[in-house]
């Protein structure tokens, strides 16, 4: 199902577009392998890795958290529908595509607020005849349109996972427990929180470092404690499922992370640093290079 956002003009959207200005959705998408950024989001990346040169881990590891979230909550507590807010680009693995290979019927509903995501919806949007997928052209700060738009596609009489992965660090803790817990109200017993978070507690010398690179660039990026995590579930009085919340390597791991298909070696050798991480193993992890903490909650 095509959403009402993709009817907005081609050059409103252009306009909207502030290539020299570095987005999380694109920088993310440089650290994913993708293709739509700019340079300021390549810089972004570069001057990120630069600081933690093993920092391209917490991003390919909390992408990986999400396939194995949805996948449990699709086989094991039979949820059908998601609302993901903080979208990004489109890549492998969306959300729909996950919940729809195992569960056809489920409904997805993408929300974002870069116009670079809003161009490249309608990938987002190939859901399988039995299933739903709707796209919103919305910021998360704004609640109220995100509700009132999700439920032309998602049934808020059933349970709905609340997926807010790598997102809730770009946003201040005066505007963010309110913001977390007004969506929740919102949503029936049942409902999952499926949620990630930048963190200093575990490598704070490295995480600190690549604070720096956004924070100069404009970005709001705050790192919070287990504690401060656990808040966002506790306040709204989620049950969290096992393990709880944990580094996201740890979260139900099962080893199935994709790994990339190498190149020859004069390629590999010819690209920058940047530019080698779509083709880095993420297998190849320890505790010391994750900075992202995970888990999911259950409503009551």
């Amino acid at each position: 199902m095509s959403g009402d956002a993709l009817s907005q003009d081609p050059a409103e959207l252009q306009r909207r577009i502030d290539s020299g200005r570095a987005h999380p959705a694109r920088v993310y998408d440089v650290f994913l392998g993708g293709k739509d950024h700019y340079p300021a989001d390549r810089d972004a990346a570069a001057a990120a890795l630069t600081a933690n040169p093993r920092g391209y881990l917490d991003v390919r590891h909390n992408r990986d958290f999400l396939r194995r979230a949805v996948t449990t909550l699709v086989e094991q507590d039979g949820i059908r529908q998601f609302l993901d807010i903080g979208t990004g680009l489109p890549t492998a693995e969306n959300v729909h595509q996950i919940a729809q290979r195992v569960a056809p019927e489920s409904r997805v509903v993408y929300v974002d607020n870069d116009p670079v995501v809003l161009a490249h919806a309608r990938a987002l949007l190939t859901s399988g005849p039995e299933g739903r997928t709707d796209y919103i052209d919305a910021d998360l700060r704004d609640p109220a349109r995100i509700l009132e738009q999700a439920a032309k596609t998602l049934d808020f009489d059933q349970p709905v996972a609340l997926c807010l992965v790598a997102i809730l660090h770009f946003v201040e803790d005066g505007e963010a427990y309110p913001l977390v817990r007004g969506l929740l109200d919102a949503l029936p017993v049942g409902s999952r929180l499926v949620l990630s978070h930048l963190t200093e507690d575990l490598n704070p010398e490295n995480i600190r470092a690549v604070q720096r690179t956004y924070t100069e660039r404009g970005f709001t990026f705050v790192l919070r404690s287990r504690g401060d995590v656990e808040r966002f579930f506790a306040e709204n009085q989620l049950e969290i499922a096992d393990p709880g919340i944990v580094p996201a390597h740890r979260w139900r791991p099962d080893h199935a992370a994709p790994v990339p298909e190498q190149p020859e070696a004069s390629f590999l050798a010819s690209l920058d640093d940047i530019e080698r991480v779509r083709y880095r193993d993420i297998n190849d992890v320890t505790d010391a290079d994750i900075n992202v903490y995970a888990g999911i909650g259950a409503k009551g």
